[in-house]
């Protein structure tokens, strides 16, 4: 029978998706570490089996795959010059098969549910991991149903709807509905993988199995991270505390995690040494995609980065702006604002603390800027205007 354990109580419980929090504390469990020797398959192309000896998974079913993972490692050149920086380096989730780091958990996630016989999947979104769950639910030939809040962007539901789930748009507090959706699974027999599912936050931890490779065995000094439910954080430092474990690294990065002002309770609590995160009343950022009042995985997240000497700061919308004009113009790489976070909290941090010049950093883009086009309504293109028998004369004054 498999297990999870809770990491506040020091327990471990019998595997129930239905119910994938602690009896006692009611936060979110996670799977434990097996006994055995770990080691990486580099002769697999596919990352779900290159790394299958550190996934909650007995074996892997290709025909499941949509191609996700093996995203690039792109040092930002001009960046690190213009900025006088250490080496920058960018991990592109939004080369997933949907844009976005969603398809790491849901890829492991759905390969469970097959595996457990699971006909019915489920998720509770906003945007990335809603179109993810569709997607992958399509592939594997499960009936999903994707619970959306009331207010969804039309375009996001676009990008859900394609892949033709069970979509229903729901009234009401976003965080009853995330609690409620367990008792429904439970009631009709659907596997609701969200935010804190176990399975996904072990499939987060390939991001940071490929940065090591990708650094040539190395470990970033610096990782910066997006946080929103902090599902995401708690499986990239997972990953580095497992690689520590089996001794292929001798340290884990300092993890950064950074969150948008309008919204950041986790940065609140750790900025004011308190040991819970309280939800907050009201999110207001441009950084839609980690704007979470009341993050489950909060308390983990917490933990976590006090245990490895992690920190949690927080950037405004106009910074995260900013960065995410810098990447586009200096980079070439458009990310929703969300993802701009974490160049903003590097470049902010910079300013604060001495970074060794050799010392390499990497910052992780979560998803793509094509799934936030609404963060360019400001955007001002000097487009001109010629006739085809001007272009010669409009080209000369405009390169002069």
């Amino acid at each position: 029978m498999e297990h999870l354990e809770c990491i506040f109580c020091q327990k471990k419980f019998p595997l129930d998706i239905f119910d994938p929090f602690c009896p006692q504390c009611r936060e979110p469990l996670l799977y434990p570490a097996p006994q055995k020797k770990r080691s990486f398959s580099p002769e697999k192309s596919l990352p779900l089996e290159k790394f299958l000896d550190f996934l909650p998974l007995l074996r892997v079913d290709p025909s499941l795959s949509l191609g996700e993972g093996n995203t690039p490692l792109l040092r930002l050149d001009h960046i690190l010059k213009d900025f006088n920086l250490p080496p920058v380096f960018v991990k592109n989730e939004a080369h997933n098969p949907t844009s976005s780091f969603k398809d790491r958990g849901t890829a492991v996630a759905v390969q469970k549910a097959v595996s457990l016989g699971m006909g019915r999947i489920g998720t509770v979104s906003t945007g990335n991991m809603a179109s993810s769950t569709a997607a992958y639910g399509a592939k594997a030939g499960l009936e999903t149903l994707v619970l959306l809040k009331e207010d969804t962007p039309f375009e996001k539901l676009l990008l859900t709807g394609v892949h033709n789930p069970k979509l229903i748009r729901v009234r009401g507090d976003y965080g009853e509905l995330f609690t409620k959706s367990f008792s429904i699974g439970r009631r009709h027999n659907i596997y609701f993988m969200n935010s804190v599912d176990p399975f996904r936050i072990e499939g987060y931890k390939l991001t940071a199995f490929e940065i090591f490779l990708q650094l040539d065995r190395q470990i970033p000094r610096f990782l910066f991270v997006p946080v929103s439910a902090g599902g995401h954080l708690a499986g990239l430092i997972r990953a580095f505390l497992d690689l520590r474990r089996e001794g292929l690294a001798p340290f884990i990065p300092i993890v950064v995690g950074v969150q948008a002002q309008g919204c950041s309770p986790i940065a609140q609590a750790f900025a004011s040494g308190k040991v819970k995160v309280e939800r907050i009343k009201k999110a207001e950022t441009i950084a839609h995609a980690i704007s979470n009042p009341d993050p489950p995985a909060g308390n983990i997240v917490l933990r976590m980065i006090r245990e490895n000497k992690g920190m949690i700061i927080t950037v405004s919308d106009e910074e995260i702006l900013e960065a995410q004009r810098i990447l586009a113009e200096l980079e070439g790489i458009f990310c929703q604002p969300a993802s701009a976070t974490v160049l903003a909290g590097l470049l902010k941090l910079s300013k604060e603390m001495k970074m060794d010049k050799n010392d390499p950093i990497v910052l992780v883009i979560t998803g793509s800027g094509l799934k936030a086009l609404e963060s360019l309504k400001s955007l001002k293109t000097d487009a001109l205007d010629s006739s085809l028998s001007d272009l010669e004369g409009t080209i000369d004054s405009l390169l002069t």
